[in-house]
């Protein structure tokens, strides 16, 4: 029997006007995954996050959960069980750290079970919990990037969509960015894509990725070999000039 993929994408093509951001891209991911979209800036990698979630004009191709197709729209997806932290951390530098969570569980009706959550998920990020009161500005880059991601937990997904976790950030930070996410899909199980132009940090905790270029996947394979190929030096090179593997 075929096992059920948990989320797909299959053979996506999405224009931003005669741009194809994607050209045919399939993508997947299974329960506990943590998978890494890699390569060149305008390879597609933050396209396939927004196309899953209902911020990318999807032209041809399908979306697919547990194997339904589906036509994404931001509330209905976050309804499914998908989480997106979007790049640059975006938290409401005006909220507290407890008002952005709740922010984040807008779509938890049950206030009680609201406050389980955001309780839950500060236990997981202690510099949070120390500092439920403080106004988000008041945070260093990388205590606002863990609320960010604390954020996305809130609705308890089953799957997390990061783009870029690192961007800006100390390498000393990345590094327990890194750590944290780690922590999330071991002990939650919670599936993961992630787009990180930090190889290194990405490859540590991922275990299966996707290089893309030009809108297309020409490669994907556990991280390690994908890591390793010649091909994801070439697509960053500008050299790689065959199909998709």
């Amino acid at each position: 029997m075929e096992k059920d993929i948990l989320l797909e994408l299959e053979n996506v093509h999405v224009q931003y006007g005669g741009v194809h951001a994607l050209d045919g891209a399939s993508v997947s991911i299974d329960e506990g995954e943590v998978v890494a979209l890699v390569g060149p800036n305008g390879a597609g990698k933050s396209t396939i996050l927004k196309a899953i979630f209902g911020l990318a004009p999807i032209k041809s191709g399908k979306v697919k959960w547990h194997g339904a197709a589906f036509a994404p729209v931001p509330h209905e997806v976050v309804g499914k069980g998908i989480a997106f932290v979007p790049q640059g951390r975006r938290v409401f530098t005006d909220l507290t750290v407890r008002e952005n969570l709740e922010v984040g569980g807008y779509v938890v009706k049950d206030k009680k079970e609201l406050a389980r959550r955001i309780d839950e998920v500060m236990e997981f990020f202690p510099v949070l919990k120390s500092r439920q009161h403080a106004k988000s500005r008041e945070f260093s880059g990388g205590q606002q990037q863990m609320l960010a991601i604390a954020r996305g937990l809130i609705t308890d997904p089953k799957v997390l969509l990061l783009d870029e976790p690192s961007l800006g950030l100390a390498p000393k930070i990345v590094k327990e960015v890194f750590t944290k996410i780690g922590e999330i899909n071991e002990h939650h199980k919670t599936a993961i894509i992630i787009v990180e132009h930090n190889i290194k940090s990405l490859m540590e905790i991922a275990h299966r990725a996707y290089i893309l270029d030009k809108g297309q996947v020409v490669m994907t394979g556990d991280a390690k070999g994908v890591a390793d190929s010649t091909i994801l030096e070439d697509v960053f090179m500008g050299r790689y000039k065959g199909g998709e593997n």
